[in-house]
C-alpha cells in the first residue's frame, strides 16, 4: 500500500508540472479521482514534496537494492572464510557420544570438519602445551574440565581472550546465561564456563548397597565398606580431584587418614572403574559422572546415584569449559565452532552428549535430575552456587591444591 501511495503521488506531481494539472481527491484509498485546477501555490508545491519525501523514507529499498545486516553478512564471511580453512582441531573429554555428536552435527550444519582429540584432561592438555611450546599449531580450543586447564594451559600463557570470538547476539549477550557470563580463571577472560550444576558423583551397584546405608561421610568408614569402596584418583585433575576436596572442606584431614584405611580402590581409567562398579568389583564408586557411566546406565546394569550426603556436595562446570589456544591454526573454522558450540544448538548436543547441564536460560536441563545431574539454574541462586562451588581459579588455589598435597602424602 506504501509503494502504491508513493507512485500515485510521483505520478500526479510530474503531470502537474507538465501542464496536466490534474488533482487526487483521495490517495490513500488507492483510487486516483482528477479534477481541473487553474493554480497552483508555493504552499501547494511544499506540501507535497514534503509528503513525497515523507513516503520514500519509509518506504522499502527498491527491487534488487535490498541488503543483509551487516552482522548477518560479517557471520556469512567468517563461516565461508572457515570452509576454506577446512577443518578446526578440538580437544575434548574422553566420551564417544560427545564426539560423535560434535563431528556430525559441525560438519552438517556448516560443511567444516571437526578433527576431535581425546584425552583424559592433564594428557590432552600436556601435549597442546608442548605443541604450543615448540611452535606447533595443530590444536585450536579445548574443552574440559578446569584444573587442568588453569595448570597446564592459563599458567602456561597459550590461551587467547574469549569474548572477542564471540560473534553472534545469542552468545555474547549476557542475558542468555544464567549468571551472565561466568569465567574460571580470576581475570574473567581466558576460560569460559558455559555449565554449572551439583552431580551425584557417589554411585553405588544396587545389587550390593542401598542408598539408605550412605547419608553421611562418615557411613564410609563402617568395616563392611573396607575394600569396597572405588575412587577416581585425586591426585590428577577431575571429578576424584574435586570430590576430595569436597571431603577435605567438610571433614578434614584426620577424617581422610581413616578413609583412605578403609583399602580404597583407585584408579584413572573412568570406563574401567565403571565397568568394575557395574560387575560389582566394588559397591560403592566416588568421583564418577554421569557421562562417565551412561553407556553402564543405558544398558540397563544396576548402576545408581546416591543422593547428597548431609555434608551436602559440590557445585561444578564439569568438562563445560572453553579455551581457545593462541594463533590459533584455523582461526575462522574456530571462530564459527565456538559460536555454534555455545548456541542453543550447540549447547542442547554437549548436554546431551555429556549428560551435564548448560547454563544458556533457553536450553532444558530438568531431564538431568533422572541421571544425578541438577542444574544450578533449575536449584539454587548465582550467589549460592559460587559459595559451593570448587572448581575456580581462586578455589583451586584455596581449596583443592591443598587438599590435593594431602592426596600425594596419603596415596604414596
Amino acid at each position: 500500500m506504501l509503494d502504491k501511495t508513493r507512485d500515485y503521488y510521483l505520478t500526479y506531481i510530474i503531470f502537474t508540472f507538465k501542464g496536466l494539472l490534474v488533482q487526487p481527491i483521495s490517495v490513500l484509498s488507492g483510487v486516483l479521482v482528477t479534477k481541473q485546477v487553474r493554480i497552483i501555490s508555493p504552499r501547494w508545491i511544499a506540501w507535497h514534496f514534503l509528503l513525497l519525501a515523507l513516503l520514500c523514507a519509509g518506504a522499502p529499498p527498491a527491487l534488487g537494492q535490498a541488503t543483509k545486516p551487516p552482522a548477518a553478512a560479517d557471520w556469512e564471511r567468517i563461516v565461508d572464510a572457515g570452509r576454506k580453512e577446512g577443518k578446526v582441531t578440538v580437544s575434548i573429554p574422553a566420551s564417544a557420544e560427545l564426539r560423535k555428536q560434535l563431528e556430525e552435527h559441525f560438519r552438517k550444519r556448516f560443511g567444516i570438519e571437526v578433527e576431535v582429540f581425546t584425552a583424559r584432561g592433564s594428557a590432552g592438555v600436556r601435549r597442546m602445551a608442548d605443541e604450543f611450546r615448540s611452535g606447533v599449531r595443530h590444536f585450536d580450543l579445548h574443552i574440559g574440565g578446569s584444573s587442568s586447564a588453569v595448570s597446564g594451559m592459563l599458567d602456561e600463557g597459550i590461551l587467547d581472550a574469549i569474548e572477542p570470538w564471540l560473534v553472534l547476539p545469542e552468545v555474547k549477550e549476557p542475558k542468555q546465561w544464567w549468571g551472565g557470563h561466568m569465567w574460571v580463571d580470576n581475570g574473567q577472560k581466558f576460560i569460559y564456563m558455559f555449565q554449572a550444576y551439583l552431580t551425584e558423583s557417589i554411585w553405588i551397584n544396587t545389587d550390593l548397597a542401598n542408598p539408605a546405608d550412605l547419608r553421611s561421610y562418615d557411613d564410609f568408614l563402617q568395616p563392611k565398606w573396607k575394600g569396597k569402596i572405588g575412587f577416581l584418583d585425586p591426585r590428577t585433575p577431575g571429578a576424584g580431584d574435586s570430590n576430595w576436596a569436597h571431603m577435605w572442606a567438610v571433614k578434614g584431614e584426620e577424617y581422610l587418614k581413616k578413609f583412605i584405611a578403609q583399602d580404597i580402590v583407585l584408579g584413572r581409567d573412568q570406563r574401567l572403574l565403571g565397568e568394575n562398579l557395574a560387575k560389582g568389583k566394588v559397591a560403592v564408586m566416588i568421583g564418577l559422572t554421569s557421562y562417565s557411566l551412561l553407556p553402564f546406565i543405558k544398558a540397563g546394569l544396576p548402576v545408581k546415584p546416591v543422593p547428597a550426603l548431609k555434608e551436602g556436595t559440590y557445585g561444578t562446570g564439569g568438562s563445560g569449559n572453553l579455551a581457545i589456544i593462541k594463533t590459533p591454526a584455523h582461526p575462522n573454522a574456530t571462530k564459527v565452532f565456538v559460536n555454534w558450540l555455545l548456541s542453543r544448538e550447540g549447547q542442547e548436543i554437549v548436554a546431551k552428549a555429556l549428560g551435564q547441564a548448560t547454563r544458556r536460560l533457553d536450553v532444558d536441563t530438568k531431564w538431568l535430575r533422572e541421571t544425578g545431574v541438577i542444574a544450578a539454574k533449575d536449584q539454587m541462586t548465582v550467589k549460592e552456587f559460587l559459595r559451593v562451588e570448587n572448581q575456580s581459579e581462586e578455589k583451586l588455589d584455596k581449596v583443592r591444591e591443598p587438599a590435593q598435597k594431602l592426596a600425594a602424602a596419603l596415596l604414596k
